[in-house]
């Protein structure tokens, strides 16, 4: 598997485009916004989009995704149905971070903890972290060893939960439970920042000592 980031917004979010190279299928993973760069990523890569997926309902992080899923012809999976609530408000959250307004929606297919995404021939397999967000999934690939994690973990830090329903607790347990007993090697994709490791994150990380 390989994952090109593309970081969009004033937030410099990590919109992740997942390339299966034996068969240049891909998925775009929290598309937040300026679509024609993620457009001309898609063009640059060769690749043939088939599905979008989000990992949790945060404006930055799926901004984008309307758009895109419209332009490209494709559905639009997860995160977790816990999310519903940030989705149903993206107006409000549009006004609220000086964003251009973003009409509320739903996805084609919410995700579970369990669930299998195929992109090609890689396999994602859907973790359910809340903590950040109530609905927010990462999505690991076992064969690659590569996790993405939108804003569950980051270089060094973790994600806010000052937010609405928001639960500091439970994103610490869910870190140490789900994502620190992934391999040590296995790369990590942060929905802001530089890329780290798990086993980096398990020694080094302030928050997760």
């Amino acid at each position: 598997m390989k994952i090109v980031v593309i970081p969009v917004t004033p937030y410099q979010q990590n919109c992740s485009l997942v390339i299966c190279e034996e068969t240049k299928k891909a998925a775009l993973v929290d598309p937040g916004g300026e679509v024609e760069r993620i457009l001309t990523a898609i063009k640059n890569h060769q690749v043939t989009i088939d599905k979008i997926i989000l990992t949790h309902g945060h404006l930055d992080h799926v901004g984008g995704t309307e758009p895109l899923a419209a332009e490209l012809g494709v559905p639009v999976i997860g995160p977790e149905k816990e999310d519903a609530f940030w989705l149903n408000q993206l107006e409000a959250q549009s006004a609220m971070f000086s964003f251009p307004n973003t009409s509320s929606f739903s996805p084609t297919q919410w995700l579970e903890d369990g669930d299998v995404i195929e992109v090609g021939n890689i396999k994602l397999n859907i973790l359910h972290v809340p903590g950040h967000t109530p609905g927010h999934v990462a999505l690991f690939d076992a064969v690659s060893k590569q996790i993405i994690v939108g804003d569950i973990l980051f270089n060094g830090s973790i994600g806010r939960t000052d937010f609405p329903r928001g639960d500091h607790g439970q994103l610490i347990s869910g870190i140490k439970k789900k994502l620190f007993t992934l391999p040590a090697e296995t790369v990590v994709f942060p929905g802001h920042g530089p890329t780290t490791t798990i086993g980096q994150e398990k020694v080094s990380n302030p928050y997760l000592r």
